[in-house]
């Protein structure tokens, strides 16, 4: 029987390598589909079904939240270092996170009507363009710098709770503020602290999120519990992480001298 040939390694290496960059290319579309659910977004929007455009909210934060740990578990980076995932992901973060909400809200009349309504959804956007612009947006420790563009979920919020004008302008008003108040919000996929309990109940708050789509006008007080929970404890072991880097920071270093 004729001995079998083994590939070389230089033989096998073109083939490993372009399957690789053949999966990074597709992580890449795979954000990029996230432009795709911005545009019909606004078309659901535009055709008046609210509901629709919360539910591609979600679909936007699906892709978003697992996007970048695909990313890294691939080695995007390494694989097609000429293409700038980071600025992508930026991009449509931009469009689903912030400038969609804002669309929703304004074309449903949850921020009045008139030139107030008109200035009250483009503060947000303003904001957000600052932050998507700092250098230091995602800090050394993965934590999020400033309050991260979640218009989304205080859209989602609006909605299902049927705030009224007023209480909605305090609401983005005061979220605006935050983004340039220098807290540290939690990434859920990267901050070390609780990250496997973090993404636990992160999924039991996307899960909240469409049980209460399922629900409305009338969502349940149990999900809507659950889904208030969640942002409770996101924001107090954000507010936790904030002060312990705050200690860090004012703690003196010792002399080695």
């Amino acid at each position: 029987m004729p001995q079998q040939q083994v590939p070389s390694d230089t033989e096998a290496g073109p083939r490993t390598s372009g399957a690789a960059t053949f999966a990074a290319w597709m992580v890449h579309l795979y954000t990029a589909t996230g432009v795709a659910v911005a545009f019909l977004t606004v078309v659901a929007v535009i055709e008046g079904d609210t509901v629709e455009a919360l539910w591609l909210g979600l679909v936007a934060m699906v892709v978003d939240g697992t996007d970048g740990m695909l990313a890294r578990h691939l080695q995007v980076k390494k694989r097609v270092p000429w293409f700038d995932g980071a600025l992508l992901d930026n991009i449509v973060d931009y469009l689903t996170y912030a400038f969609t909400p804002m669309v929703l809200l304004w074309s449903a009349g949850y921020l009045g009507e008139g030139t107030s309504a008109t200035v009250l959804a483009v503060i947000p956007l303003l904001a957000s363009a600052y932050q998507f612009c700092r250098v230091d947006a995602k800090t050394d420790d993965h934590l999020f710098l400033g309050f991260p563009s979640y218009w989304n979920i205080a859209a989602f919020y609006v909605v299902v709770l049927d705030l009224q004008p007023v209480s909605v302008a305090v609401v983005l008003l005061v979220c605006a503020v935050l983004v340039f108040v220098p807290i540290g919000y939690v990434y859920p996929s990267r901050t070390d602290l609780l990250r496997r309990t973090t993404l636990v109940l992160t999924t039991i708050w996307l899960a909240s999120y469409a049980v209460l789509l399922v629900q409305l006008p009338d969502p349940g007080p149990v999900w809507l519990a659950i889904s208030l929970a969640y942002v409770v404890y996101y924001v107090a072991l954000s507010l936790y992480l904030t002060a312990q880097r705050s200690r860090a920071t004012a703690r003196p270093v010792p002399d080695s001298t």
